[in-house]
């Protein structure tokens, strides 16, 4: 078994360290990530077209585990409609796929900073967030 990380041992002084309290931060983050990757992978997803004439349903992780085709839509005099209905019905899935990534992963990508995100905290901005009036970076 292994022990628990401890960013004080790597830079000493303990919670009073801002480096250490950095990343503990980080793999806090990490960590928080990861679990949400898992709870997407393990999620079912559905997607459909033609009013639900054809569905199918998939993982967060974007395995497709399932066609379902009503009888109705099964025509051989007439197969590109169903051949578009199945593509429909994919396309509807990555769309729900992404919604879920967004919705999981979207309250935590806020803490990194990007374009999208960054306030409430987190690791922090990019250099923007270092510049001055004169729109030059101010490490000081």
């Amino acid at each position: 078994m292994t022990d628990a990380f401890d960013p004080g041992a790597l830079f000493g002084g303990g919670d009073d360290n801002p480096m250490a309290g950095l990343l503990a931060q980080a793999q806090e983050m990490q960590n928080r990530l990861l679990a949400a990757q898992q709870e997407i992978a393990a999620t079912t997803v559905t997607g459909s077209a033609g009013n639900g004439l054809v569905t199918v349903t998939g993982t967060g992780a974007g395995d497709v585990t399932g066609v379902t085709i009503s009888p109705e839509v099964v025509d051989r005099d007439d197969v590109e409609t169903l051949q578009d209905l199945v593509i429909g019905a994919l396309a509807d899935l990555a769309t729900q796929r992404d919604a879920l990534t967004a919705e999981k992963m979207g309250p935590l990508a806020g803490g990194l900073g990007g374009p999208d995100g960054g306030a409430g905290g987190g690791l922090g901005g990019g250099p923007d967030d270092l510049r001055g009036p004169d729109g030059l970076i101010n490490l000081g």
